[in-house]
């Protein structure tokens, strides 16, 4: 079973987070979705959500998938120093890094995504794109770049998520989750209904 670190902020993407996890908190043969954030306790969404978290400082895991949201707080993390070289040093042990929207952009300030393909959130792409050196993809549901998943808007993470399954554990898998959870999912990473919306 693999622990499912998902670090969260204040003013945190509700869907951001709880579209992917659940999809990976069905299957906890596989998965534990772990909820941390900077100085743990309680972390509350942009829709006012409260969820109880763990401080970053108790995370004993060498070895996780790292999962990133993203959310209007992402604006104020960013320039957070101590947060950024936390995350920084976590993306050095992730098996595997997930992001959701804007996540991807806290993401390439830690530098890991220098060189790589990427997305983000459509409405925030001309932000997105003063982080230089990311090979930037506007037109994407999701991006596989080795072993980093980042997904366009909000729901986009609930794709991103099967289609990680589908990689990790095989197709049959994703689509029987997907069918569980009664969402149409858009299979194709590259299949992006918004792009012609906000390019």
């Amino acid at each position: 079973m693999r622990d499912v670190i998902t670090i969260l902020y204040n003013e945190f993407e509700t869907l951001d987070v709880f579209g992917p996890i659940e999809v990976l908190g069905r299957l906890p043969q596989y998965f534990n979705p772990v909820f941390y954030s900077m100085d743990g306790g309680i972390i509350t969404s942009s829709q006012k959500v409260p969820v109880m978290t763990q401080a970053l400082s108790d995370l004993e895991s060498n070895s996780y998938i790292l999962f990133i949201p993203g959310g209007t707080g992402a604006r104020e993390q960013i320039s957070n120093d101590a947060f950024m070289d936390t995350l920084r040093s976590m993306v050095t042990n992730a098996e595997f890094v997930l992001t959701v929207c804007t996540g991807s952009i806290l993401l390439a300030r830690t530098g890991i995504l220098a060189g790589r393909c990427a997305t983000s959130n459509k409405r925030a792409f001309a932000w997105t794109k003063t982080i230089p050196g990311v090979n930037w993809v506007q037109k994407a549901r999701w991006v596989k770049d080795d072993t980093i998943y980042t997904s366009s808007g909000v729901s986009a993470g609930m794709d991103m998520a099967l289609g990680f399954v589908a990689d990790l554990l095989g197709y049959p898998v994703a689509e029987q989750v997907s069918r569980e959870m009664e969402y149409v999912w858009n299979k194709d990473p590259e299949d992006d209904p918004f792009y012609e919306l906000y390019r």
